[in-house]
């Protein structure tokens, strides 16, 4: 059904390397069904501190590490890692780097606090997965995005590598879930992603960086979008019922088998 479609699945978490979540469940569980239905897949997550590297026998891949990534105006240094899925025939490859991923934490510290610096983390996940799979030279039919750390991305596809050949025939999908962050991203996300010479209109929706509004942005710039959570945010689920694109309507993981590939085929790719 999925014969040699490339899907690219883009995470913020991901089983087993992050504990189980709708978001880390389903980002584990889409792509091993287009796996075992014969389409081709790559996923990408955050290396995030609390990874355990030796359990999980990640190890860094020479060739497409040592980028430097330009995040408002400071050079970052791009770390690779990939590893195997055991049982899966699946590799994840792990975006890396000192500053934005060492400590040992997802999201927040300990006592519940949202890292200052997650914008700029989103943004370096975003272009990170794009500058690696460019240097794969790796044609995704499908690009399909889950958690707001990765919600960057389609911004990105669309309005900072427009002209890249290797996405042009890409169609994004954003899976949206009920599992945000409360308050807002720093002020000045909006002037650091137009540092990078996105128009303003483009994110004029930062002004407020909420959880919502950066998730609206993810929506603006997909060709698709799967309902992931039971129930949304209501903002959202308004938002999602006003646009002209094809919207999947949420399934329970044991039912997502038909429904996703159904919906890869005939409304994504149609």
């Amino acid at each position: 059904m999925m014969k040699d479609k490339r899907v690219l699945y883009v995470s913020s978490e991901v089983i087993p390397y992050l504990p189980e979540t709708e978001i880390s469940s389903m980002s584990f569980e889409v792509p091993r069904i287009v796996n075992n239905n014969n389409g081709q897949i790559r996923i990408f997550m955050p290396r995030y501190g609390n990874i355990n590297e030796r359990r999980h026998q990640l190890h860094e891949v020479i060739r497409l590490s040592g980028m430097n990534l330009t995040i408002n105006d400071l050079d970052m240094p791009l770390i690779i890692k990939v590893a195997s899925i055991p049982k899966e025939r699946m590799q994840v490859y792990f975006i890396d780097n000192e500053d934005y991923f060492k400590r040992k934490a997802t999201y927040a510290d300990e006592d519940g606090n949202y890292f200052a610096d997650n914008d700029e983390r989103a943004i370096f996940f975003a272009k990170g997965v794009i500058e690696t799979v460019k240097k794969l030279n790796w044609s995704p039919d499908i690009i399909h995005v889950h958690g707001w750390l990765a919600s960057f991305l389609p911004l990105y596809l669309q309005n900072y590598y427009e002209n890249e050949p290797l996405f042009e025939n890409s169609k994004i999908v954003t899976s949206v879930y009920n599992h945000g962050f409360n308050g807002t991203l720093q002020d000045n996300v909006m002037e650091k992603i137009k540092f990078d010479g996105i128009a303003e209109e483009r994110v004029a929706l930062l002004k407020e960086p909420t959880y919502e509004n950066m998730m609206k942005i993810a929506i603006d710039n997909s060709d698709a979008v799967i309902i992931g959570s039971e129930e949304l945010p209501s903002e959202l689920q308004k938002y999602i019922e006003g646009i002209e694109k094809p919207v999947l309507k949420f399934h329970k993981i044991e039912d997502i088998e038909t429904a996703y590939l159904d919906f890869y085929q005939s409304q994504v790719l149609g």
